[in-house]
């Protein structure tokens, strides 16, 4: 006999079952999703993982919001192109997946390196990146991509400017002008022997696996050979304004910003005659194209409808002024791809658009160097200098005191080069350029360093992906840096505990293009007419018909919180007398600018040679082929001495003064960088690597510049092209002020003592 109450559990447990299985059959599908949704791989299209992509909150969904008809976009769930079905399997693991983006100009470049990132953050296989891009684009992109390092990701570069006689025949009123135009050149400028190929605009974010995209060419039928997803505004139906005359086009027409191509088909059906034939033809009645290439797609489909094929509305959800993608974003479990289609782009108006632009800030601001990571089980060919770099890496002993050290000085920091707009200057033969670097604690010296310095500069800011874009904006909002467009911003994203300051300097001196450099610091403020007396100085010396200089600029301080700019000698001898000036650093380091030998600078009414010793560290200028810094100095201390010992040994048989009647000041605050005990006792072993400051016999010159990795004692880029001196070199009568705002109150009494002794 059953216990009471067995009977009764063993119906509700059957009735439960029954309740199961009747829902197993009326919604299979859905459950099946879910299940692979939390436990399959991740990125399946149409079953979108949840744990990397951006949701849509629930109160984001529409309810029972009425569809146009027609509109695949708004129907109900058995048309929502992004509901689970049967799906394409993935790509293998290790298939070489192709991108080719059209970028010009500096701001593009910036664009293309956030949609790098979302790539990267979640692809799952190699990828070979085309880039059609202009000169300016070229240089940006392929210095980045050479010091990024990010493994099985290969980048060719075409030229665009010789696309453009193939299009500039096409009137275009969009803002992308003839590059807006060139993805109708893919097929014919891609290699012959790539098939297929994902075709991107600049200013897509990627929320998935870009793997599921490339899956999607299997949807396509023998004749389709393009994939597209639908326009999400009614701008093709031709109904947004009056006398609103669109291109023709297939419905709503097709969005162009996430093309799949099957280069081989479009090659096999004459492609460039068909979309030739048709723009001639719809010239004919149209002024010309306003969306660029994509008025000219739309065009041949509605021709030629057979040869695309509709992609799910996730991949392309368009963030346009007039956009319907809230029909497409709040009926999917997930996004796939984020356009900012719209000319206001983050500021487009749109209800859901601070959800999108957090999103598309969280790759804006991601630190690049956590996607240098490998892709397990897939072998590629490292990037240049990788293997070169892992077997330095290794041979560090983690127990050694300067491990620290040394590791910072094999570390590639990621260089984006002309981060900003910058207009080249007009080539003078007597030009100067100033090169300095800074870190986020220095913007404040920019505003007064263009005010004082009306020529151009080439900067190295040392910057998280963060603090670039916290730059970025500083300079927006300033109008004197926003109108200078020869000042070329370089920036170098940190990486690891230690100011690299002598890479720093090299890659602002590698990008300055007048013949000469006038290497300064950020805190040096130059007189108003420094820059004008440098080249009078240099033409008048003759220095470059005649012999290489270098120009000694002597420094100076002061300790004043408020101070009056000298404008004349007569002024700045009067600070000096009274105390408000102080010759620079006489009293930490008295030896580094003891040489230019400033009791003679004071009654000096023409330049004069400067002998050169040991420890010498003055700013000069020197021709830009000059030798480089020596790069494993990082922190604080004994980089510059290295490199003025360095232009001395290169032994220039003589020098020329300059004019003698302008000045230098400089503004200084503590710097956060000062050494701590650990450095200056590494700092030694890298002096003692140096050959000896009284035989100085170290006179050849290996070019370092293509070497990933420093290995000779104190040569880093020197080249036979110039030799200099500072034995014989001239220290001309132009100064520099320093100006110390930390710790004041201690070191005015300590200079109270000392004051008769530092009158010059």
């Amino acid at each position: 006999m059953l216990p009471r109450g067995r009977p009764r559990a063993l119906g509700a447990a059957a009735l439960l079952l029954l309740l199961l299985l009747l829902g197993f059959l009326l919604f299979g599908g859905d459950l099946g999703c879910e299940r692979r949704e939390l436990g399959g791989r991740a990125g399946a299209p149409g079953c979108f993982p949840g744990q990397l992509m951006p949701r849509v909150p629930p109160d984001w969904r529409l309810r029972g919001a009425a569809a146009l008809d027609g509109d695949p976009l708004a129907g109900p769930r058995d048309r929502n192109p992004s509901d689970c079905g049967p799906q394409p399997p993935l790509p293998p693991k290790c298939e070489l997946l192709h991108v080719a983006i059209v970028c010009a100009g500096h701001n593009s470049s910036r664009d293309v390196i956030t949609l790098v990132k979302s790539m990267l953050f979640y692809r799952k296989n190699p990828l070979h990146l085309h880039l059609v891009t202009d000169a300016v684009a070229r240089n940006i992109l392929e210095m980045l991509f050479h010091t990024w390092m990010v493994p099985a990701v290969r980048v060719s570069f075409y030229n665009a400017d010789e696309l453009k006689p193939q299009v500039s025949w096409i009137p275009n009123k969009h803002y992308s002008g003839l590059y807006g135009l060139m993805k109708l050149v893919l097929p014919s400028t891609l290699p012959a022997e790539l098939a297929r190929v994902i075709v991107l605009d600049t200013d897509i974010t990627f929320a998935s696996d870009i793997a599921e995209l490339w899956a999607l060419f299997a949807h396509f039928s023998d004749m389709q050979a393009i994939g597209l997803v639908e326009n999400q505004s009614d701008w093709y139906l031709g109904n947004l304004w009056k006398n609103h005359r669109p291109w023709p086009a297939l419905g709503r027409g097709f969005n162009t910003g996430v093309i799949l191509l099957r280069l081989d088909r479009l090659r096999h059906a004459g492609w460039e005659q068909m979309w030739r034939l048709t723009a001639r033809q719809e010239l004919l009645t149209l002024p010309a194209t306003s969306l660029a290439d994509q008025d000219i797609f739309n065009a041949v489909i509605k021709e030629h409808p057979g040869l695309v094929q509709p992609l799910p509305c996730v991949w392309n959800v368009q963030l346009s002024d007039h956009t319907l993608a809230e029909r497409c974003y709040s009926e999917a479990s997930d996004l796939k791809v984020i356009h900012w289609n719209s000319p206001k782009k983050l500021r487009v108006k749109n209800k859901h658009v601070e959800f999108f632009r957090n999103f598309y800030l969280t790759f804006l601001a991601y630190d690049g160097n956590l996607l240098r990571r490998g892709l397990f089980g897939c072998p590629s060919q490292p990037p240049s200098g990788a293997e070169q770099l892992q077997q330095a890496l290794a041979q560090l002993d983690e127990e050694d005191p300067c491990f620290e050290f040394r590791q910072q000085q094999l570390t590639v920091h990621r260089v984006h080069i002309t981060f900003l707009p910058h207009e080249p200057p007009p080539s003078r033969p007597h030009d100067v350029t100033l090169v300095a670097q800074l870190s986020m604690d220095r913007l404040q010296m920019l505003e007064a360093l263009c005010r004082h310095w009306p020529g151009p500069m080439s900067l190295a800011l040392y910057l998280t992906d963060a603090e670039a874009q916290q730059f970025l904006r500083f300079v927006e909002a300033s109008p004197v840096l926003a109108a200078r467009q020869d000042v070329a911003y370089h920036v170098v994203y940190r990486e690891g505990p230690l100011y690299p300051v002598n890479q720093l300097r090299n890659v602002a001196l590698a990008q300055a293009l007048t013949p000469y450099v006038f290497l300064s610091d950020i805190d040096f403020l130059p007189a108003y007419s420094l820059y004008d007396y440098l080249r009078a100085s240099i033409e008048q010396l003759g220095l470059g018909s005649r012999r290489k200089a270098a120009l000694v600029v002597p420094a100076f301080e002061t300790l004043h919180y408020r101070f009056s700019f000298p404008r004349s000698k007569v002024e700045l001898l009067a600070l000096l007398d009274a105390g408000a000036l102080y010759t620079f650093r006489y009293h930490e380091w008295p030896r580094g600018h003891a040489p230019t030998d400033y009791a003679r600078w004071r009654e000096a009414q023409a330049p004069y040679s400067v002998q050169w010793v040991a420890d010498y560290e003055p700013y000069v200028v020197v021709p830009r082929d000059c030798p480089r810094y020596d790069p494993r100095f990082v922190g604080f201390g004994w980089n510059k001495v290295a490199h003025i010992m360095e232009l001395d040994a290169q032994e220039l048989a003589d020098l020329w003064p300059a004019r003698p009647t302008a000045w230098l000041q400089l503004t200084w605050t503590e710097d956060p960088r000062r050494p701590g005990k650990r450095y200056k006792d590494f700092c030694p072993c890298i002096k003692n690597q140096c050959p000896n400051d009284d035989t100085r016999t170290h006179k050849d010159s290996r070019d370092l510049t293509d070497t990933m990795i420093p290995n000779l004692p104190c040569k880093v880029s020197a080249t036979l092209n110039w030799t200099v001196s500072l034995k014989n070199s001239f220290s001309i009568p132009y100064f520099s002020f320093c100006y110390q705002e930390s710790k004041m109150n201690k070191i005015k009494l300590s200079l109270k003592k000392k004051r008769t002794k530092t009158k010059i």
